[in-house]
């Protein structure tokens, strides 16, 4: 009988309710430890008046021994910033960039298991950039462009921190393609990086490019301005053969030889007149362009030019070499043609084609213009990557 009545008290123990006071009497004057609901506890990140925050970190409330029950993060304007709540109302994050320079303040609510509601407050600072850095690409969305373009961000600034900067830009590609990002000198009042594919760009490759340069802490207190993105397509395989030995100016597209020109290319007794060997890129063309060297003493306008180095070298059309053509160079540096052969090569023409120019004794070199990121190994362009 005594065993019978020790296990009914442990029974009647188990069945005592939550109780918020301090102790509560159980059955026979036993006295049981009180259940205590807890307060909520909240925590910000990052934490209460931080300043120099970086504006693309995610921002946070969270709450333990609670939930969130109305979370607002708003700029000194009063803007909402959006963001999401778990599933269990214990975190709030954001889910948008924040500003440059601005101050954000936390409000809202969080309610603890006691049932009491907790005020959301206090508030941060993000980073004030002492220079604000853009970048741009230089291929836009929807273009179709030649096997041998490189892709390039071009910064409004200089870039001390090139591995940070480096570490947001991405290439994807519909198909493999082996390439990597070089560090070019400083151009145009500002610093450049080009992406080029190991060999040439693989016909018909469709091409994105995400450049996720806002927020990026440049160095120097230089940030980076906003992200920039392309979508485009490479175009079939055409390549110009231009032998100055044979006189001759070749086009193979996907392959196949589709066209073999008469021409004339620099006068070779001159040096500063030579067109230069090594891969030339195709960057611009023109139905007319005037052409002026006081050096050589003309000022010219010519039909059908199409650009491939930024030292004034220029496939076109002109009458004033025709007998020449096909049989001697006597140009200034450019690859001359018949106004017939000139435009029909002129209609081929992409940016980004690779012009191949054999048989002359000066090598292109970057002194010759901004594309020349053929004339380096690969094992050399890798090291121009800052990573």
């Amino acid at each position: 009988m005594r065993r019978l009545l020790l296990v009914l008290a442990v029974i009647a123990v188990g069945t005592v309710g939550v109780v918020t006071g301090a102790t509560a009497a159980g059955r026979g004057g036993v006295s049981l430890p009180a259940i205590v609901a807890k307060a909520a506890q909240v925590t910000y990140t990052p934490g209460a008046n931080a300043a120099a925050v970086s504006p693309v970190t995610p921002v946070s409330v969270t709450v333990s021994d609670g939930t969130l029950t109305q979370v607002a993060l708003t700029n000194a304007a009063g803007k909402a910033v959006a963001g999401e709540l778990n599933a269990e109302r214990t975190a709030w994050t954001s889910s948008e960039p924040l500003g440059y320079a601005a101050q954000y303040t936390w409000s809202g609510t969080a309610t603890g298991a006691d049932g009491v509601p907790v005020p959301l407050q206090g508030g941060f600072a993000t980073v004030a950039p002492s220079k604000v850095v853009r970048g741009v690409l230089n291929i836009g969305d929807g273009r179709t462009v030649g096997i041998a373009a490189p892709i390039e961000v071009q910064f409004n600034g200089h870039v001390d921190d090139r591995a940070a900067v480096e570490r947001a830009l991405t290439v994807r590609t519909s198909v493999p393609v082996e390439g990597a990002w070089g560090w070019l000198p400083d151009e145009n009042g500002g610093s450049r990086v080009h992406w080029r594919p190991k060999e040439y760009w693989p016909a018909y490759t469709k091409v994105s490019v995400a450049a996720k340069l806002y927020g990026v802490d440049y160095g120097g207190g230089q940030y980076g301005a906003a992200d920039v993105t392309s979508d485009f397509e490479i175009g079939r395989a055409q390549v110009v053969k231009a032998d100055a030995q044979s006189f001759r100016m070749v086009v193979e597209r996907d392959g196949q030889r589709v066209a073999d020109y008469p021409a004339s290319y620099g006068l070779a007794s001159d040096p500063e007149r030579n067109t230069r060997s090594g891969v030339h890129v195709v960057t611009e063309k023109f139905t007319d362009k005037r052409m002026t060297s006081q050096r050589y003493g003309y000022d010219v306008m010519e039909k059908w030019a199409v650009r491939m180095s930024n030292n004034g070298e220029f496939i076109h059309a002109n009458p004033a070499s025709a007998g020449a053509q096909g049989s001697s160079n006597v140009t200034h540096g450019c690859v001359n043609l018949s106004s017939e052969n000139a435009k029909a090569y002129y209609d081929t023409a992409l940016y980004g084609d690779p012009v191949e120019v054999t048989g002359t004794p000066v090598p292109l070199s970057a002194r010759d213009g901004d594309v020349w990121d053929w004339t380096v190994s690969w094992s050399q362009w890798q090291e121009l990557s800052a990573l």
